[in-house]
C-alpha cells in the first residue's frame, strides 16, 4: 500500500473511532489534528475535550490497535492535548483553572464537606492538578478535614503591593478556607455584601496557579456566596448532595431551581448516608429511607451520581484529619468515591463537548 494511501485508510479508521465519554466519533469532534508517517513510524495529534487523565489511556488503546491492523509493525507516537473549552461567563476570574467544580446542599448536615473534601482527594489521586476553597464562612470544615487546624496561612505580595494567599497543600491538593484565618473557636459574624467579599478574597486573592479542577465547599442553602458566585465565577456546574430525608431533597429542590435560574449547569446529585452495611453479615438497611436521591435526579432531569454509605469510618477519618477515602481502613468507602468521581468527570466532559460545540453568547455586563 502506498504511504498516501495508508496515511488516509488510517486517517478514515481513526476518525470513526468512539470518544468513549461522548458517543460521538473523533471524526465528528475534530479530534485528528495532524497525522503523519516519517519511517514507518506513525505521529498522531489529537485534540480531545477535557478532562483527559480518564479517558486518553483507552483512547490511546484505540488508536494503537488500528495503526496495528492498517500499518502492521507500525511505530505510533501519540500526542494529546486539550481542546480549549470556553467560558460559561466572559469572566476574568481564574484564568489558570480548567475545571469548576461547586458542591452544594440544600441544609446543612448532610455531608457536604466531607463529600467535596473526597471528590478532591480522587480527583487528585487520578494525577489532575487539584485545589478545594472551603467558600463555608460560618462553618469551615476544611481545616479539621484535612488536619490543618492549627496551620494559619502564609502570604506573599504581588508585583502590585497586594497581599496574595498562599493555599497549603496536603495529599496533594491546595487547600485555602476562611478556617485558615479565625481562631478555632471564633465564629464569622458577618452581613451578607461582607460575605460575598470574603468569598471573593478567596477567589481572587489566592494564588492557585495552574489547575485542572478547583473543588468549591459552598455552605448549605440559596445565600449571597451562591449568588455571588453564579454571577462572578465561571461554573463548569455545580453537584448537588443531599441524604434520603424529605427534608433534605424539598430544601435540594429549591437550590436546584437557584442554580438554573443563574445559568449554572447541573452536574448531578449525590445521597450520601444512603445505606448502613452490617459489616459481619453484609447485611444493608436503609434507616432513612430508600431511592430519595435517584428519584430527585429523575426528577430533575440531571444524572445520578452515586450514593455513598452511612459509615462510621467516616466520621473517624475527619477526625483524624485524614479524607476517609486515603484512610488506611478505607479501601471499602474509597471505591464509591472512586465510583463518582468516575460519574462526575463522565458528565464534565459532556457538558464541555458541548460548549466547544455551542460556545455561551458574549454578554456585556
Amino acid at each position: 500500500m502506498e504511504s498516501s494511501t495508508a496515511l488516509e485508510s488510517l486517517r478514515q479508521r481513526l476518525e470513526q473511532l468512539p470518544d468513549p465519554d461522548l458517543g460521538r466519533t473523533l471524526g465528528e469532534l475534530s479530534a485528528v489534528h495532524s497525522l503523519q508517517l516519517r519511517d514507518g513510524r506513525v505521529e498522531l495529534y489529537l485534540e480531545l475535550i477535557p478532562p483527559l487523565q480518564w479517558v486518553a489511556r483507552r483512547i490511546e488503546q484505540s488508536c494503537r490497535a488500528v495503526v496495528e491492523q492498517v500499518l502492521p509493525g507500525a511505530e505510533l507516537e501519540l500526542y494529546v492535548r486539550e481542546k480549549e473549552v470556553p467560558r460559561p461567563l466572559p469572566s476574568p476570574v481564574l484564568p489558570g483553572v480548567t475545571n469548576l467544580i461547586a458542591v452544594a446542599s440544600g441544609k446543612g448536615g448532610v455531608g457536604k464537606s466531607t463529600v467535596a473534601a473526597n471528590i478532591a482527594v480522587m480527583l487528585a489521586q487520578s494525577g489532575a492538578r487539584v485545589g478545594l476553597l472551603d467558600a463555608d464562612i460560618y462553618g469551615p470544615s476544611a481545616p479539621v478535614l484535612f488536619g490543618l487546624q492549627d496551620a494559619p496561612l502564609a502570604a506573599r505580595k504581588d508585583e502590585q503591593g497586594r497581599v496574595i494567599g498562599i493555599p497549603h497543600e496536603r495529599f496533594g491538593i491546595r487547600i485555602a478556607s476562611m478556617g485558615f484565618v479565625m481562631q478555632r473557636d471564633q465564629a464569622a459574624i458577618l452581613r451578607g455584601p461582607l460575605l460575598a467579599g470574603y468569598f471573593m478574597t478567596l477567589v481572587e486573592q489566592m494564588d492557585w496557579g495552574e489547575l485542572d479542577f478547583l473543588v468549591f465547599d459552598l455552605p448549605p442553602g440559596t445565600g449571597d456566596i451562591q449568588l455571588t458566585m453564579a454571577q462572578r465565577v465561571p461554573l463548569t456546574g455545580v453537584v448537588l448532595v443531599t441524604t434520603p430525608h424529605e427534608l433534605a431533597l424539598a430544601d435540594l429542590r429549591r437550590s436546584a431551581t437557584m442554580f438554573r435560574r443563574v445559568n449554572v449547569a447541573l452536574l448531578g446529585v449525590v445521597e450520601n448516608m444512603s445505606f448502613l452495611r452490617c459489616p459481619n453479615c453484609g447485611h444493608v438497611e436503609h434507616p432513612f429511607g430508600e431511592g430519595g436521591g435517584a428519584r430527585l435526579a429523575q426528577e430533575l432531569g440531571i444524572p445520578f451520581l452515586g450514593e455513598l454509605p452511612l459509615d462510621g469510618l467516616l466520621q473517624r477519618a475527619a477526625d483524624e484529619g485524614i479524607p476517609a477515602a486515603l484512610h488506611p481502613a478505607g479501601a471499602h468507602v474509597r471505591e464509591y468515591f472512586e465510583r463518582l468521581v468516575e460519574q462526575l468527570v463522565l458528565q464534565v466532559r459532556r457538558i464541555n463537548a458541548e460548549r466547544v460545540q455551542t460556545p455561551p453568547l458574549e454578554l456585556s455586563l
